[in-house]
C-alpha cells in the first residue's frame, strides 16, 4: 500500500553532509514527529556537487554522499525509527561535463554511440558548423582566441586522446588518432626500424583505425576500439620510443602562443570531432541542445524515449520495489516532452509510490487532475499562506510608497512582458530560433503557410511565448484539457492586438495549438505537427522562470515576500476567503500534495517572509523610515559612470533584505553582513539592469558593497542602524506571531507539511547559496529535548518563559513539535479529514483564520490571528479579552461540548460558541481536538 507522509523533512545532501551525518539525526528527526526523510538528489554528481542536480550516473549511488554501504546504513537507521524516504529525481537533464560517461560516449562515438539518442540533440541542425556534432560551448574566450592562446590542450591518457580546457576534457574520436600517431612516422622508423616489434605493433594499430566497423557492427566497434586502446596503451608504456614519439607530436599538435600557423594541426584535427569547441555565449544564440533552462552545463535527456527511461531510472525503481524508496519527488516535470506519459511509466512500474511533482502553478490555474501523482512539492500552498499575512486593503497606498520612493511607475505586469523578451533576445535566441526553424519546415509543406517568412513565423513565436501566462500547456496527441484550449485562445487574440501585421502567422500556429487538422495532412505531417507543439510547450517553463522568477523577482520589488517562487509579485496577498477556497479544493482533489514554506529553491527564508508581510501593514511608517534612511544614507553612495549606487529600486531591495533577514543574535552580525555582500552581488546579477552572470560589472558591484559596508559599520556613531533598529525590532516581534500562525498552519491545512533543513528554529536565510549553510542540529536536539522534558512537568511555565525570549526559536520548535503530535495521534484526520472555513463573529472578525478538520467523531479546530499592528503593542501577543474582546467563532450543531488545545494543552468547554479571549489566553495560535462518541455523549481524548 501507499505510505503517505505524515510530515517531511528535506536534507540537502553533498559531501558536507552526508549519510552518516544524517544517520545522527534521525532520531531527533523522529522524535521531532517526522515521518519521511525527504532527499535531495542522491546520484552520482560532478565531484564537489552542493545540490545533486548535475548527475553524471542516475545509476550510482554517489560516493562523495557515503556510497552504497552509507546509503544501506541509512535506509536501514530509517526503517528501524519507521522514517520513510522520499526521493528527488531529476528525469529532465544531466551534467555536459566529462565525468557523465554516457555523454563522453556520444562526444567520442557521434552516430555510433550507443548513446546516441539519448540526449535532447539535433544532429542534423540547419547550421553547417553544428551539423552532425554537439555544440560545446564552454569556452571562456572566442574559440580563435583559446586555440592560439594555448588553453586548449591535446593530452594522452590510457582512456585514449583527449582535448583539455582547465577541467574538461573532450574524448577525440578513434578515427581521428591517425593525424597524431601518423605524423612524420618516418622518423619513429628510423629510430626503431622498419622491422621492430613495437613500429609493426604501431603499424598494426593504424590500420585497424582505417577499418573501424560503423552502423549495424555497434557491438564489433566497440571492441575494436577497445582493443586499439589497449595495444596503444602497452605501447606508451613498453616502449620509451613511441612514448617519446607520441608526446612529440602531442607537443607538436598543441602549437606555439605567438606562432598563429602552428595551431593548424590542432584546429584541423578538432573540426572533424563529434563536437564543437565555442564561446559559452554562442550557446545563447546558436544551439542544438537543450538545456535545463538557459545553463549549458546542463544538456536535457530524451526519456519520452522507453529505452532512455529504462535506463536512466531502471536503479531508481529498484529501489522503490526493494521500500528503499517510499516516495519520489519528481523535479521539473515541465521540462518534458510528454509529461502524462512519464507519469503513466513511473505508475506502470510502481503504482503505489507516493509520487509528487515540482510544478508551478500560476494564480487560478489547476493542476490537471488526469495526472496520477499526489500533487505538487508545495509552492502553490506556500503562495497561498504567505499571501494570506499581507494586507490586500493597503495594497494602493503600499504601491504608492514603492513608485514614489523609486521614481518610477512601471507596472509589475509590463516588466514581466519587458524581461520574457530580454530572455528572449540575449538568453534564449537559439532556442526560439531552432522552434522557428522547425516551424518554417512544416509551414513550407503546407499550401497556405508555404509564403511565411522565417522572419514573421518567429515573431508570431517570440509574441505568443512572451505572453504566455502560465509554465506550459499540455497538448498531446490525446487532445489538449479545456483550459490549455482557452489559455491558448486569450493569448492568441491579445498577441494579434500586439502584432496586426502578423496575423495571418498567428492563424497558422492557432491551428497548430488547437490540433485543428486539415484532413489532407498526412500522418506523417500530423506527427510534425504535433512534434513542433511538444517541442514549443518545453520552453514555455524555462522563459517564465528565467523571465519572471530570476529576472522580475529582482526588479519588481514592491514586497520581497511577495516575489516567490510559484507567486506572483503583482498580486497583493488574498483574502481569508481565497485561502479557505484553496484548502476546500485541495481537500477534495489533492489531500496528499505537499505544504511548503521553505525550499531549496526559495528567494529567502519562510520567517523572513513572515516578517516582511508585517509591512503591508504599516505603509505610512514604512515610507517615513525609507525617507529618512535613505537621507541618512546618500553620502555613503559613490558616483558610477554618472550613477549613483545603489540606484533607488536597489537601496529599496537592500532595505527589505535587512529589515527581514536582521539576525536575532548580536552574535550572528559579522556573518550576517557578509551574507548580505554575498546576496546583493547575486541579486544584481539576476536583476541585470547594471550588472549580469553573463558580463558583471565589478565596478558597479564593488561600489555597492563599498555602500554596505559603510551603512552596516557596526560602531555607536552609525545613525542610520540608530535609526534602523527600533523599526526592524518592531518588526521581528509581529513577525514572530506571523511565523508561529504559518507554521500551524502548514501542519494542519490539507496536504502534508514540508519542513526545510534547520527551519524548525527561525529561518532567516536567504537565496542559494545561503540557504544551504550548514545546520547546527546538536543546539537542536538539546531544545528538544528539554521542550519534551519540560512540557511533561510544567507545561504552563515553560510557555511563559517561550513568549519571553522567543529570539532563539525554541517556540517555532515547541509549536512544531505539539503539532505533529497532534497528526501523530490523529493520523486519519488530517490525512483524510474535511475542511471547513469557520464562521468568525466580531469587530475583530478580519484578524483571525479558523478552520475545522472532521473525520467521524474526531474534530479539529485550528485559529490563527494575523494583521495584529493595530492590536497590540510591540512587545505583546495576542492573548486575552484585553485583545480579542467579543471576538467568537460560531459552530454548527453538536460539535464537540469539550475541547483541548494540543498546543497548550488547556482545557476548554464548547457548544456552539467559541470565544476566542478564552482560546488565545496562553499562546498565540491554537489547535483544538475534540470527540463526539456515537451515542451522543461527550468524551475528551487527549494525543497520546
Amino acid at each position: 500500500m501507499m505510505q503517505i507522509p505524515l510530515a517531511t523533512y528535506r536534507i540537502q545532501f553533498h559531501a558536507g553532509f552526508n549519510f552518516q551525518a544524517a544517520q545522527a539525526i534521525v532520531p531527533y528527526l523522529a522524535e521531532l514527529g517526522i515521518s519521511d526523510l525527504y532527499a535531495s538528489p542522491i546520484f552520482t554528481a560532478r565531484t564537489g556537487s552542493t545540490h545533486g542536480y548535475d548527475s553524471v550516473n542516475p545509476s550510482e549511488i554517489n560516493p562523495e554522499l557515503g556510497g552504497a554501504a552509507g546509503f544501506e546504513a541509512l535506509s536501514i537507521d530509517l526503517k528501524h525509527h519507521r522514517i520513510g524516504w522520499l526521493q528527488d529525481i531529476v528525469p529532465n537533464h544531466m551534467a555536459f561535463d566529462s565525468q557523465n560517461y554516457m555523454l563522453v560516449d556520444v562526444l567520442e562515438n557521434g552516430p555510433d554511440s550507443h548513446y546516441r539518442d539519448f540526449f535532447d540533440i539535433d544532429w542534423n541542425h540547419y547550421y553547417g558548423g553544428i551539423k552532425g556534432r554537439v555544440l560545446a560551448p564552454f569556452l571562456g574566450k572566442f574559440y580563435g582566441d583559446c586555440l592560439e592562446s594555448g588553453e586548449l590542450q591535446l593530452k594522452y591518457t590510457q582512456s585514449g586522446l583527449s582535448i583539455n580546457y582547465y577541467n574538461l576534457c573532450f574524448p577525440l574520436r578513434i578515427e581521428s588518432y591517425s593525424h597524431v600517431l601518423m605524423y612524420d612516422l618516418a622518423r619513429l622508423r628510423e629510430k626503431l626500424g622498419r622491422n621492430h616489434p613495437n613500429f609493426v605493433k604501431l603499424l598494426g594499430a593504424l590500420y585497424m583505425l582505417k577499418y573501424i566497423p560503423s552502423g549495424e557492427e555497434g557491438r564489433e566497434r566497440y571492441d575494436q576500439i577497445l582493443f586499439i586502446k589497449r595495444m596503444l596503451w602497452e605501447l606508451w608504456n613498453d616502449s620509451p620510443e613511441v612514448k617519446q614519439f607520441i608526446e612529440e607530436n602531442i607537443q607538436v599538435f598543441n602549437g606555439e602562443p605567438g606562432n598563429s600557423e602552428s595551431f593548424n594541426l590542432l584546429d584541423s584535427l578538432l573540426s572533424e570531432q563529434f563536437f564543437r569547441l565555442s564561446y559559452w555565449k554562442v550557446g545563447n544564440e546558436e544551439l542544438n541542445y537543450r538545456r535545463f533552462f538557459t545553463v549549458n552545463e546542463l544538456i536535457s535527456l530524451r526519456v519520452e524515449d522507453e529505452k532512455v527511461f529504462d535506463a536512466t531510472h531502471r536503479f531508481i525503481l529498484e529501489q522503490v520495489s526493494q521500500g528503499k524508496f517510499t516516495g519520489l519527488r519528481v523535479d521539473h516535470i515541465d521540462g518534458l516532452y510528454n509529461p502524462v506519459q512519464y507519469i503513466s511509466r513511473i505508475r506502470e512500474h510502481s503504482p503505489d509510490v507516493y509520487l509528487v511533482v515540482e510544478k508551478i502553478l500560476e494564480p487560478h490555474e489547476e493542476l490537471p487532475l488526469n495526472w496520477s501523482i499526489q500533487g505538487t512539492t508545495g509552492y502553490d500552498f506556500m503562495s497561498k499562506v504567505n499571501g494570506l499575512f499581507c494586507q490586500q486593503a493597503n495594497q494602493l497606498d503600499f504601491s504608492a510608497v514603492y513608485y514614489q520612493f523609486i521614481g518610477n511607475s512601471t507596472p509589475c505586469e509590463a516588466l514581466i512582458d519587458e524581461n520574457k523578451r530580454l530572455i528572449i533576445g540575449k538568453h534564449m535566441a537559439g532556442d526560439i530560433d531552432n522552434l522557428a526553424h522547425l516551424l518554417k519546415q512544416i509551414s513550407d509543406r503546407y499550401r497556405y503557410a508555404s509564403d511565411f517568412t522565417m522572419y514573421g513565423l518567429k515573431r508570431a513565436l517570440v509574441e505568443i511565448l512572451t505572453l504566455f501566462p502560465v509554465y506550459r500547456t499540455y497538448i498531446s496527441r490525446e487532445g489538449a484539457r479545456k483550459a490549455d484550449q482557452e489559455l491558448i485562445r486569450q493569448v492568441i487574440e491579445e498577441a494579434k492586438e500586439n502584432i496586426p501585421n502578423f496575423i495571418n502567422e498567428l492563424c497558422f500556429i492557432e491551428k497548430f495549438l488547437s490540433l485543428e487538422f486539415d484532413d489532407r495532412l498526412t500522418e506523417e505531417d500530423k506527427d510534425q505537427w504535433l512534434h513542433f507543439i511538444m517541442r514549443l510547450q518545453q520552453f514555455t517553463g524555462p522563459l517564465m522562470a528565467k523571465g519572471v522568477e530570476d529576472t522580475v523577482m529582482y526588479v519588481y520589488n514592491r514586497l520581497l515576500s511577495l516575489n516567490e517562487v510559484g507567486s506572483n509579485p503583482g498580486e497583493f496577498g488574498i483574502s481569508a476567503e481565497d485561502f479557505h477556497t484553496f484548502n476546500q479544493n485541495r481537500c477534495t482533489q489533492w489531500p496528499h500534495a505537499m505544504n511548503a514554506t521553505a525550499t531549496h529553491d526559495t528567494k529567502r527564508g519562510e520567517d523572513v517572509r513572515a516578517r516582511l508581510n508585517v509591512l503591508s501593514e504599516l505603509s505610512e511608517e514604512w515610507d517615513n523610515h525609507l525617507r529618512n534612511w535613505h537621507a541618512v544614507n546618500k553620502p555613503l553612495k559613490e558616483n558610477v559612470d554618472g550613477l549613483d549606487v545603489p540606484d533607488r529600486n536597489a537601496e529599496y531591495l537592500l532595505y527589505q533584505t535587512l529589515l527581514g533577514a536582521f539576525p536575532f543574535d548580536e552574535v550572528d552580525y559579522p556573518q550576517f553582513v557578509e551574507r548580505v555582500k554575498e546576496y546583493i552581488i547575486k541579486a544584481s546579477r539576476e536583476a541585470k539592469v547594471y550588472t549580469s552572470w553573463q558580463r558583471s560589472d565589478i565596478e558597479y558591484e564593488q561600489a555597492f558593497i563599498r555602500f554596505i559596508e559603510r551603512a552596516l559599520k557596526d560602531s555607536p556613531d552609525n545613525l542610520f542602524l540608530q535609526e534602523f533598529r527600533p523599526f526592524q525590532r518592531k518588526l521581528q516581534h509581529y513577525g514572530i506571531i506571523n511565523s508561529l500562525a504559518q507554521t500551524l498552519l502548514k501542519i494542519t491545512s490539507p496536504g502534508v507539511p514540508d519542513f526545510y533543513q534547520g527551519a524548525e528554529l527561525w529561518d532567516l536565510s536567504l537565496v542559494d547559496p545561503d540557504n544551504r549553510r550548514p545546520v547546527d542540529y546538536e543546539k537542536r536536539m538539546a531544545y528538544l529535548d528539554e521542550i519534551k522534558t519540560r512540557s511533561q512537568k510544567d507545561l504552563p511555565h515553560l510557555l511563559q518563559e517561550l513568549l519571553k525570549s522567543p529570539e532563539d526559536g525554541r517556540i517555532k520548535l515547541f509549536l512544531i513539535y505539539q503539532a505533529l503530535r497532534a497528526r501523530r495521534a490523529y493520523p486519519d484526520l488530517f490525512q483524510r479529514g474535511s475542511y471547513q472555513k469557520l464562521a468568525v463573529v466580531g469587530s475583530l472578525k478580519p484578524h483571525i483564520v479558523a478552520f475545522t478538520r472532521d473525520l467521524g467523531d474526531v474534530q479539529a479546530i485550528v485559529i490563527v490571528p494575523r494583521f495584529l499592528t493595530s492590536l497590540i503593542k510591540e512587545g505583546e501577543y495576542p492573548l486575552g479579552e484585553q485583545v480579542w474582546h467579543e471576538t467568537r467563532i460560531l459552530q454548527a450543531p453538536g460539535s464537540s461540548a469539550l475541547w483541548q488545545d494540543m498546543i497548550s494543552g488547556q482545557q476548554l468547554e464548547g457548544g456552539e460558541t467559541l470565544w476566542i479571549k478564552d482560546i488565545l489566553n496562553q499562546f498565540p495560535v491554537a489547535l483544538l481536538i475534540g470527540t463526539i462518541e456515537h451515542s451522543g455523549s461527550i468524551r475528551k481524548e487527549q494525543a497520546q
